[in-house]
């Protein structure tokens, strides 16, 4: 057995029984299985602070409310951005209430506690088009026979604005090309829904040339889309790393860039092109609330910097 797999092996061990049934019981919610891993991350975090301040073990019948205040300060003292502290809390809410509706904890101890004030006053970071093309030449210029793969990956997360979990998911059956028209198909997006996002001409040049390239005997069969080096299918973590890596060849150095980069980059440039089309554009993201998609609205720094200069009052004495 390899250290990691014992070390895997020691960790579910290691896990109490109330986390095992509680992550049951959102899975059978129908939770993604990457939403179950961070909730169990987020009560392992917590598990690790409660043993440095706690000289009994943890149970979740004793669990109080002030405690849960404690771990928030904590979390503040050090530094913890509002969005991590706020999701840490949502994970021991639902702990909570699953707590509550099993009738292991009396009182929901969580029901009072308050999530830190979170500032949303401008739009998410997107890259500039000569980033884009940096970032594209950086990718076609991959080794190792992977540069018609990585082109074709950051083109559809730039042409389609897809989710890295939806990238990695897809396979080859779910797109569907001809000369003057594409589409893909996603199966399972955030909430478990499906959604169909048409491709443009750009996107289907670089998807056709990597899978005449690839030539896989799968293709046309249900298979991944994008496959790695070892012709497995690739992970998150690996497209996350490899978007990472091309930043890096790019000199991508105003923003850091991440798979989700591109996303923001895909919508704010739909709302360029197509001003106003708010509900289009939720639509194509598989957004469930316009408010999440509103975001994108919101004014930048730089759009923010450019109205104060322009500003009457901005004259230099």
């Amino acid at each position: 057995m390899t250290l990691r797999a014992i070390h895997a092996a020691e960790a579910i061990a290691a896990e109490p029984g109330w986390m095992t049934s509680f992550l049951a019981s959102l899975a059978r919610d129908d939770l993604a299985p990457a939403t179950l891993r961070g909730y169990r991350y987020d009560l392992r975090h917590f598990l690790a602070w409660h043993r440095t301040v706690q000289d009994s073990a943890f149970a979740v019948e004793g669990l109080a409310e002030y405690e849960l205040i404690a771990y928030r300060q904590h979390m503040v003292a050090a530094g913890r951005r509002p969005a991590t502290v706020n999701r840490r809390l949502d994970a021991l809410r639902r702990l909570c209430r699953w707590a509550q509706g099993t009738g292991v904890l009396a009182v929901d101890a969580a029901r009072d506690v308050r999530p830190m004030r979170m500032v949303r006053n401008q739009q998410p970071v997107g890259l500039t088009d000569i980033e884009v093309h940096a970032l594209l030449r950086a990718a076609g210029a991959s080794s190792h026979g992977l540069a018609a793969r990585n082109y074709a990956i950051v083109q559809l997360m730039l042409q389609a604005g897809l989710r890295v979990g939806e990238v990695a998911a897809l396979r080859v059956t779910d797109v569907v090309m001809s000369d003057r028209s594409g589409s893909v198909r996603i199966r399972h997006g955030k909430g478990l829904k499906a959604r169909e996002i048409p491709l443009n001409a750009t996107v289907r040049r670089a998807l056709r040339q990597y899978l005449e390239e690839c030539n896989s005997p799968g293709q046309g069969k249900d298979v991944a889309l994008f496959v790695s080096s070892r012709d497995t299918a690739m992970p998150v973590r690996t497209i996350q790393a490899v978007i990472s890596s091309l930043a890096r060849r790019a000199r991508l150095k105003r923003v850091a860039v991440s798979a989700h980069t591109l996303r923001h980059t895909f919508a704010l440039g739909y709302l360029r092109d197509n001003a106003g089309k708010l509900v289009e554009l939720a639509s194509l993201l598989g957004h469930d609330s316009l408010d999440t998609t509103a975001i994108y609205t919101r004014p930048s720094r730089d759009d923010l910097a450019a109205d104060l200069e322009r500003s009457h009052l901005n004259v230099d004495r």
